[in-house]
């Protein structure tokens, strides 16, 4: 199966747009989504419409998604993630508030070798920044590779024999195919679709093939001015903006 990746939209119908768009000329057999549909952004009920409209072979919840649809308090989010929660719950339809609120909690099986979740399989909200929680993610993860987002960074990483970390992958990863050894473990960073945070403005999404075992990362340019003045016109926090243009 070859699978295409979304992660972290983040309500970025013109990153979305441009994704999907450029992954026309890569043949796939379905979509996985790695959760946080909405927030920050703009227009969180078109990027709901257009997930919906791609039915998912799998998708995941985002803890961004929980917020937004009232599963889970906003508790730990700053002042900016809990301003753009209230203002992306007002801007949502109650049927994609409800499809949010239906989103299952990862981690989720996919097929043999694949399993996706948000944070992380040990906790859908936990952030793999640190080495010791990534080796712990390659440890409790129940498939061959696990797929994740949150980080807003494209990462590929594997355990070598002695338990020592191997990082592939650290943001950006335009282009590049990564071959995915049999009888590892890997964890799979697709990086950002709507905000990416690796000092790279353009869109990612990835793709992971599960004959040829390889992944491969892509990077995307898009009008990345527009959504940021549509951040502007619907009154959200001006830095969720302007941080669109830096990729931070």
């Amino acid at each position: 199966m070859r699978y295409l990746l979304l992660s972290d939209i983040h309500s970025n119908i013109d990153a979305l747009d441009a994704v999907l768009d450029d992954a026309r000329g890569v043949e796939t057999d379905g979509v996985l989504v790695l959760g946080d549909l909405v927030g920050y952004g703009a227009e969180p009920e078109l990027v709901v419409e257009r997930v919906r409209a791609l039915a998912p072979l799998a998708i995941v919840r985002g803890n961004h998604d929980k917020v937004v649809a009232g599963v889970a308090s906003d508790d730990g989010f700053n002042p900016l993630a809990k301003t753009s929660a209230g203002l992306t719950r007002r801007a949502l339809s109650p049927a994609s508030l409800d499809y949010l609120a239906a989103l299952p909690q990862g981690p989720l099986a996919v097929d043999p070798v694949i399993e996706i979740c948000h944070g992380s399989p040990f906790d859908e909200d936990w952030y793999l920044h640190q080495e010791m929680d990534v080796l712990e993610a390659l440890a409790t993860s129940k498939r061959p590779v696990c797929l994740f987002g949150h980080t807003h960074v494209p990462f590929v990483a594997t355990a070598e024999a002695e338990g020592e970390l191997e990082t592939l992958l650290a943001g950006d990863g335009d282009g590049r195919e990564i071959a995915i050894g049999a009888g590892r473990r890997y964890v799979v960073n697709p990086g950002s679709v709507g905000q990416p945070r690796d000092g790279d403005p353009r869109a990612a999404y990835g793709v992971v093939d599960t004959e040829t075992l390889t992944v491969t990362v892509h990077r995307v340019a898009y009008p990345v001015e527009r959504a940021r003045d549509r951040i502007f016109a619907a009154g959200f926090p001006r830095p969720l903006g302007q941080r669109l243009m830096v990729g931070r």
